[in-house]
């Protein structure tokens, strides 16, 4: 199987899997999510907005992890030195602008937690991603070396023991999906589709988005009936095949853009600019509170859309600099 060229169509799924991302934030985890405990009847429109924007966007990470496995890691020392630094220019470079500006006292401990960004950080994604990335060699040539038939039994394995030990009985190596493990399992799926092809490869890609809809419309009525975080867990069966559907749906488009080649290489850098704790709990976890509290829900979901494109753009212009200070390694 020859293997697979990275696209557009995959540069802009990147895009549109951190906006997904920004929108989680922006909706869940700034205002909470609604427990209706089944009172469908009891639901204002505002607990709707919440659990259906939740449930189109809850698969971001998924579809980022699932893009990794598709095009395969290949580590090296150079690309280990180029996270860390990429990481390292966000966490340190925030604190330090904080500081000479006047805005945040200097503390030793405070700069130390900055530039331990593996260990000390509310960022969880990195040292998960930066764990799949150790293993990603051995993982590789697993797959490599294992027939297809053999792979998919492996994977099928995997898959339901993640979601059987891990989801449905909450056991701690992945509870919710936020943890190594995960990334792991949407990494060999990701690898399964691009040594192999998409799932279900004679369907329209018009009918993988329809699968991605249907899911989020079911995971959307099973908040309504169950626990939330629980609903919500990235290894949710809905969630990870509402991942896989989305991320079919636009990978099997066909297109070039260089606009789009470039948004995507500052895709994770905004991540790493908007979940930062100084930007996240001082601007914006407050400005999303206050705008839900403030104002109506169409003016709430214009601000939203804005502050998804506003901080993708604005965080793009910034990550110039990193971009030209690390093309010099």
């Amino acid at each position: 199987m020859k293997a697979a060229q990275r696209q557009s169509s995959f540069e802009l799924l990147r895009i549109l899997s951190m906006a997904m991302v920004l929108v989680v934030h922006l909706d869940g985890a700034s205002l909470g999510l609604p427990e209706p405990n089944g009172e469908i009847v009891a639901m204002s429109a505002r607990d709707w907005w919440c659990l259906v924007v939740e449930s189109l966007s809850i698969i971001g990470v998924n579809c980022f992890t699932l893009i990794s496995g598709y095009f395969g890691i290949r580590i090296s020392w150079r690309g280990l030195l180029k996270f860390s630094a990429s990481c390292l220019f966000y966490s340190l470079g925030i604190y330090l602008g904080l500081v000479v500006t006047g805005l945040l006292p200097w503390q030793w401990t405070d700069f130390a937690d900055a530039v331990m960004i593996f260990s000390h950080t509310d960022l969880w994604y990195v040292p998960a991603y930066l764990g799949l990335y150790l293993i990603s060699p051995i993982l590789n040539a697993g797959v490599e070396n294992l027939e297809k038939g053999r792979f998919q039994w492996c994977l099928i394995a995997f898959v339901a023991f993640n979601l059987y030990c891990g989801w449905w009985w909450g056991a701690q190596f992945n509870a919710t999906g936020y943890t190594v493990v995960q990334l792991i399992m949407m990494y060999l799926i990701g690898r399964y589709i691009g040594r192999y092809g998409m799932f279900f490869p004679a369907w329209n890609k018009h009918y993988y988005l329809l699968a991605f809809l249907l899911c989020s419309g079911a995971i959307t009525l099973q908040a309504v009936f169950c626990n939330a975080a629980w609903t919500y867990a990235y290894n949710s069966p809905l969630v990870v095949l509402s991942s896989v559907a989305f991320f079919q749906w636009v990978g099997s488009m066909r297109f070039e853009s260089r606009v789009v080649n470039t948004l995507a290489a500052s895709s994770f850098a905004v991540y790493l600019l908007h979940k930062n704790p100084y930007i996240w709990g001082n601007i914006i976890k407050p400005a999303s509170i206050y705008m839900w509290q403030e104002f109506s829900l169409p003016t709430f979901t214009v601000f939203v859309l804005l502050a998804v494109v506003v901080i993708y753009l604005f965080t793009t212009l910034i990550d110039r600099v990193r971009i030209f200070l690390l093309s010099k390694w």
